[in-house]
């Protein structure tokens, strides 16, 4: 089997083109899990933040509860 010589440029070309488009591919997707990975934890942080605050209002209810009786 033999290659013709104009179509191992052609060739060529088309893996460097595939291969450029997969590490940007690559790239974008990394770059978006970052993001995600960022918002899934802002979002935790909040809930733990908004669990402590509630924590905090049940106490001071229990306080005034027993002040109240």
């Amino acid at each position: 089997m033999s290659f013709s010589p104009f179509l191992i440029p052609i060739v060529l070309f088309i893996c460097i083109t595939l291969m450029v488009i997969a590490i940007v591919g690559i790239v974008q997707w990394s770059k978006a899990r970052d993001k995600e990975l960022q918002y899934h934890q802002d979002l935790r942080i909040r809930e733990m933040e908004h669990q402590l605050k509630m924590k905090g209002l049940e106490v001071e209810l229990e306080k005034a509860r027993q002040k109240n009786t």
